[in-house]
């Protein structure tokens, strides 16, 4: 079956720097656009970030350009995020999905296969 695991998440003063990464199995992960989607508490889904399957197509939320890089290995059946310059309003549990959203695309669990989620925390 389809599974996605994250990792990397953790405790980071404002301003340091984490590296997500996904991995996936159970489907063909190349042939399958990304996403990095955030949820911090008490608050909906919001999507942060989408790879196309080749992985030469990007696209993110405005609040994050610049400061996070989405990336992919095909080879490895992973999806990775770089995440620079970090900030409070960064804290959250973020998941990855197979599937490509956008502003105009919302992301929803009803769509794709979800992650269990990795914490980011974002705090002195």
């Amino acid at each position: 079956q389809v599974q996605l695991v994250e990792s990397g998440g953790e405790l980071v003063q404002p301003g340091g720097s984490l590296r997500l990464s996904c991995a996936a199995s159970g489907f063909t992960f190349s042939d399958y656009p990304m996403s990095w989607v955030r949820q911090a508490p008490g608050k909906g889904l919001e999507w942060v970030s989408s790879i196309n399957s080749y992985g030469d197509d990007t696209s993110y939320i405005d609040s994050v350009k610049g400061r996070f890089t989405i990336s992919r290995d095909n080879a490895k059946n992973t999806l990775y995020v770089q995440m620079n310059s970090l900030k409070s309003e960064d804290s959250a549990v973020y998941y990855c999905v197979n599937r490509w959203y956008s502003m105009y695309t919302p992301p929803s669990k009803n769509s794709g296969s979800w992650g269990q989620g990795t914490q980011v925390t974002v705090s002195s």
